[in-house]
């Protein structure tokens, strides 16, 4: 079996499960947001009883971060709504807004506050959700009514995918990073190629990545139609889970002879830096075919692109440097906005490097990945060409139907950043020692 298949086997009470198989399985997280919590609540509350408590208070985890920090009434609205919710039913890992508690983007700060273990189910409310995949768990999003069945009973009826191995022999070159990896792979099989099947990344070079590239890998799982990325949990994930004092968890690995869909398996030194043209995260194209593409801003944020690592990719290119357009720069969560004055690089800190620059920073928050309020940070308007480290670039994705998104890795958006084009980041990327304080 597969590491998936393995996953819902046992949460499922089964020796064995294959691909196409339905079957009921237990729920070890529910995590939800301020945009589908409120729906997810309703439709708990109106088929359980409006006195009802939830299954286990102890498995929801609620991180309000899409439209934080915002004037918006309804935004407002629905964190008052999640909020009353939360108090209501003693929601033990509520991280509240406008206080100590508040983290930033759901997919980061599951991660940095411990939620996610190798062989656990973790369901959430927002397609990104298969971020967690990078942990050795199942992880998928799904839509409010399944949520709310969940919070009823603590179980999903689930369909097992199959799944689609991506082997990656060698070592990636120093100016790769997931997101190219996962662009790439998204070419290969297609915006719908992993429709409903579990995107399995593994190989030498997939082993030496951080835990945060790989949620970058695992988080665009989605943007092929995966029902799931994963990644075997190795030494790496166990020393990221000790770091947050995680111990108690299950790893399961692919047998040897597990059946998948296809198998696609590449030279990683081969691969170079890629960007997704508009309107789809699988039209992409090598990024210096596209140094004719003037761009009018560059974005650095979200759950994808919004790491330390990737602001410490960023500031390695920015680093004495001005950059020729508008350039935001949003840390996925207060940790990651911490980090930006512990990190320095050349006796500078991330925070001395982005604003000597000529960056604009923003609150931690999901901010303008998906557009939001009029009033949101980075939010596009009119006509704007933005190379952004986001994950997605439908039409209107970031606000203005007009503007056009392209998708990039931090170096790529960076690079582009100093010279207003669509910019190859290879002869940008200095040669710098990094430096942590405390």
């Amino acid at each position: 079996m597969t590491i998936v298949e393995k996953i819902l086997a046992d949460r499922s009470n089964k020796d064995q499960v294959k691909p196409g198989d339905n079957i009921w399985v237990d729920v070890d997280i529910l995590m939800t947001h301020d945009v589908c919590g409120p729906g997810t609540m309703g439709i708990f509350k109106g088929n359980f009883g409006e006195d009802a408590r939830v299954w286990d208070k102890g498995k929801i985890v609620l991180i309000p971060d899409h439209y934080i920090f915002t004037k918006d009434k309804y935004a407002m609205r629905n964190i008052d709504y999640v909020t009353k919710f939360a108090k209501e039913q003693e929601i033990v890992h509520f991280y509240e807004p406008f206080t100590d508690d508040y983290k930033g983007v759901c997919h980061v700060a599951l991660a940095e506050e411990g939620h996610n273990k190798p062989g656990d189910v973790l369901f959430g409310t927002d397609s990104h959700t298969c971020t967690s995949g990078a942990f050795g768990q199942f992880a998928s999003g799904i839509g409010n009514t399944d949520a709310g069945f969940i919070m009823g009973t603590g179980k999903l009826w689930v369909r097992v995918p199959e799944s689609i191995k991506f082997q990656f022999e060698g070592e990636f070159p120093s100016y790769i990073m997931g997101k190219d990896v996962v662009l790439q792979t998204i070419k290969d099989i297609g915006f719908d190629g992993g429709t409903y099947r579990c995107m399995e990344y593994g190989g030498d070079a997939v082993s030496g990545l951080n835990m945060e590239e790989r949620m970058t890998i695992c988080n665009m799982a989605i943007e092929a139609g995966g029902k799931c990325g994963i990644i075997a949990a190795d030494e790496i994930t166990k020393k990221y889970l000790e770091e947050r004092g995680v111990t108690d968890y299950q790893i399961h690995n692919s047998d040897k002879d597990a059946v998948y869909h296809s198998v696609h398996t590449y030279d990683a030194g081969k691969i170079i830096p890629v960007v997704a043209k508009p309107y789809s995260p699988g039209n992409v194209e090598p990024a210096e075919n596209l140094s004719h593409i003037e761009v009018t801003r560059s974005y650095i944020g979200s759950c994808t692109g919004g790491k330390t690592t990737d602001f410490v990719a960023a500031a390695k290119i920015l680093k004495g440097e001005k950059v020729k357009i508008e350039t935001f720069i949003v840390p996925a969560t207060r940790n990651v906005e911490r980090n930006f004055e512990k990190i320095r690089i050349g006796g500078e800190t991330l925070k001395e490097i982005f604003e000597n620059a000529g960056c604009k920073i923003g609150p931690p928050s999901c901010a303008a990945c998906l557009g939001g309020p009029e009033d949101t940070f980075g939010r596009t308007h009119a006509d704007e060409v933005v190379i952004s480290t986001t994950n997605r670039n439908f039409h209107g994705r970031m606000g203005s139907m007009d503007s056009k998104v392209y998708l990039a890795s931090p170096y790529t958006a960076a690079a582009s950043a100093l010279t207003g084009k669509i910019t190859d980041p290879r002869k940008y990327i200095k040669k710098i020692e990094v430096e942590i304080d405390g």
